[in-house]
C-alpha cells in the first residue's frame, strides 16, 4: 500500500525510521516532507500534502507526525475527505480504522518510544475498516455535512429534564 508520510521538525528522526519500517513491511512510503531540519517550520503544510495526496489517491493512506499529533490531526482534518485519527495505544489505532475507516493516523513522536510509535502506525495501516452499517452510516453523515454544512434531517437529538426524569 502506498502510505504518505509527512512532519515538522518534532518528527524529522521518526519519519525516516518509519519510512524504512513502512517498506519492511511491504508498504510504499512516500515522503512528503519535511526534508531538512528546521526548528521553526510550520505542520500544516506538511499535513495538508499528505491529505491531499490519500484523498487523490483511493487506496492509500496516511501518516502526519509531531511532537504530540494534535495539530497534525487538526490541520490534516481541514482536507475534505480526510478522517484523521490521533493514536496513542493499538485500540485507538485499531478502532480509528475499524469504526472510522480513518485514512490518515497522527501521531506524537514525543510522546511514544520509536518503537511504540511505529507499532502504532503499522497497527493502524494493517487493520481494515470494519464495514458494519452503522459505521458506514456515521462516516456517511460526516462526508454529508463536510459536503453541504447541513445537519441531518431533524437536527441533534434533544432531552428535557421531564424526559430524564
Amino acid at each position: 500500500m502506498r502510505v504518505f508520510v509527512g512532519t515538522d521538525h518534532a518528527g524529522l528522526e521518526f519519519k525516516e525510521h518509519l519510512k524504512a519500517a513502512l517498506a519492511a513491511a511491504g508498504h510504499e512510503p512516500v515522503d512528503c516532507g519535511a526534508f531538512t531540519y528546521d526548528a521553526q517550520d510550520d505542520y500544516p503544510p506538511f499535513c495538508f500534502e499528505v491529505g491531499e495526496r490519500v484523498v487523490t489517491e483511493p487506496g492509500s493512506l496516511g501518516v502526519v507526525i509531531g511532537g504530540s499529533g494534535n495539530g497534525e490531526q487538526i490541520a490534516a482534518n481541514k482536507v475534505p475527505g480526510v478522517r484523521a485519527a490521533l493514536v496513542w495505544n493499538t485500540a485507538t489505532a485499531e478502532l480509528a480504522r475499524q469504526h472510522n475507516d480513518a485514512n490518515v493516523v497522527a501521531v506524537g513522536a514525543r510522546q511514544h518510544s520509536v518503537e511504540e510509535a511505529t507499532d502504532l502506525v503499522l497497527r493502524f495501516l494493517d487493520t481494515p475498516f470494519s464495514g458494519d452499517e452503522r459505521h458506514v452510516r456515521r462516516i456517511g453523515l460526516i462526508a454529508d455535512y463536510e459536503r453541504d454544512r447541513h445537519r441531518p434531517a431533524g437536527g441533534l437529538p434533544t432531552r428535557s429534564e421531564a424526559d430524564a426524569g
